[in-house]
């Protein structure tokens, strides 16, 4: 493991458990002292998760060879992917397979999906949900990205260039985030 995720997992950790002792759940008396004001420990609180977060998720994206490549898993009806990770990384790559859609599922790591040769010959959904983790989506220029997204301090950057034609496939990107993020690009 990397210093920087170590680093990222003590943040998120110290930050919920200065939230579990504001809430009364915890009662540490030397924890409890730390606090002046509720608002400023709040804000402290948002800001120590956003950067263990942060180095979490940049710690994966950085290091390529922490990704596990792996086989595409077809879902039951045969065609859609299914895609879920606890505390890892794994990448997944179609080499002139159909793509179907693909339901995504990252909590505490990250998957990267890359669709650059894959045949996608029309509109597609992709489903992505994420707790404390990122997914990265690289797509083939000949397709048009639409994204609607829930995010809770997180977000979703569709970095594509969007010169695809008005009658091309679309990829429709539907993301719920909780302090995860997702990154669209070509």
């Amino acid at each position: 493991m990397k210093p920087r995720t170590i680093i990222g997992i003590i943040f998120i950790v110290a930050s919920l458990l200065k939230l579990a002792t504001l809430w009364g759940i915890l009662h540490w008396s030397w924890f409890e002292t730390l606090s002046e004001s509720p608002w400023a420990m709040y804000l402290c609180i948002v800001v120590l998760l956003y950067v263990g977060v942060h180095l979490l998720v940049e710690s994966y994206r950085r290091d390529p060879d922490q990704w596990l490549r792996r086989p595409l898993p077809i879902g039951e009806d045969g065609k859609r992917i299914r895609c879920s990770v606890h505390y890892g990384a794994d990448e997944y790559v179609y080499h002139g397979e159909t793509f179907h859609g693909a339901r995504l599922d990252a909590f505490c790591g990250g998957i990267r999906l890359d669709l650059r040769e894959a045949s996608i010959t029309e509109d597609e959904e992709i489903d992505i949900h994420t707790f404390f983790g990122g997914i990265e989506i690289v797509v083939p220029t000949t397709v048009n990205v639409e994204v609607k997204s829930q995010n809770f301090i997180g977000r979703v950057g569709n970095h594509t260039n969007g010169k695809a034609s008005s009658t091309a496939p679309t990829l429709h990107v539907i993301a719920s985030n909780f302090l995860g993020g997702v990154v669209i690009k070509n």
